[in-house]
């Protein structure tokens, strides 16, 4: 299975910026040994979902609500979602879990919904540095794992180690390498030998200089990239560093 390069570009992008963005993705992204994906702001979603058709670029969205339509003023349903031309969802990244309150319960509601509307989840896990200090980090983790994913998943995990987000700073490799492991182990035990087959994704500060490094270790099937995706030749290079 080709390792899934998934660009995260967060609350950025006005119409202009999405399509330039988008176009300059889809022009350099031929022949790559990766899996390309690039999850827009809801408001950008069909838009470069339009763009990108029929290229090797799949879009996702950020987020989906747990229905598929109803009384829910500012969400978005994973069947809006597909119907704008997403096929992939980011869920309970550590954003939506800090800042809205996410809890596992939800995530796994979520994972549900997208499932059912034809999305593939991608399920965010990690630890915030608090909790790595203390020693909890595996802990945390396998709980996030165990409340998040329902019964029969079959999407993608992402770990993102929480101190690592926007903040500059990168989990070592042995730190990288020791928690993707133990997830992997996590998801036999959670789910079967199906657990064998869900790529990890590592995201934390993801760049150029250090995409080689991480995507050649063991258990990493790929990244999430967070402000490195805003700029085409940065996400680019580091598809380019994908492990076939």
């Amino acid at each position: 299975m080709h390792q899934l390069i998934a660009g995260n570009w967060k609350m950025h992008g006005l119409a202009a910026q999405a399509a330039a963005l988008a176009r300059e993705i889809r022009a350099g992204a031929g022949g790559m040994a990766c899996d390309l994906l690039v999850c827009p702001p809801f408001t950008q979603v069909a838009a470069v979902a339009g763009l990108l058709a029929g290229s090797a670029v799949a879009v996702g969205g950020q987020d989906c609500h747990v229905e598929a339509q109803g009384a829910h003023t500012g969400d978005i349903s994973a069947a809006m979602l597909a119907d704008a031309g997403a096929r992939y969802v980011i869920l309970g990244h550590s954003e939506r879990r800090q800042n809205h309150g996410e809890i596992d319960r939800l995530v796994n509601a979520k994972a549900v919904a997208a499932a059912a509307a034809g999305l593939t989840p991608i399920v965010c896990v990690g630890e915030t540095e608090e909790e790595r200090s203390a020693g909890w980090e595996t802990g945390v983790v396998a709980g996030q794992l165990q409340g998040s994913l329902p019964d029969g998943f079959a999407g993608a995990v992402a770990y993102e180690p929480v101190w690592a987000i926007g903040t500059g700073k990168t989990a070592t490799e042995a730190d990288v390498a020791a928690m993707h492991a133990h997830i992997r182990a996590t998801l036999v035990r959670l789910l079967g030998e199906a657990g064998r087959g869900v790529r990890i994704l590592y995201g934390g500060s993801v760049r150029p200089a250090n995409a080689a490094s991480l995507l050649a270790v063991p258990e990493v099937g790929g990244a999430l990239v967070g402000g490195a995706s805003l700029k085409a030749a940065d996400f680019l290079a580091i598809a380019r560093a994908a492990i076939t």
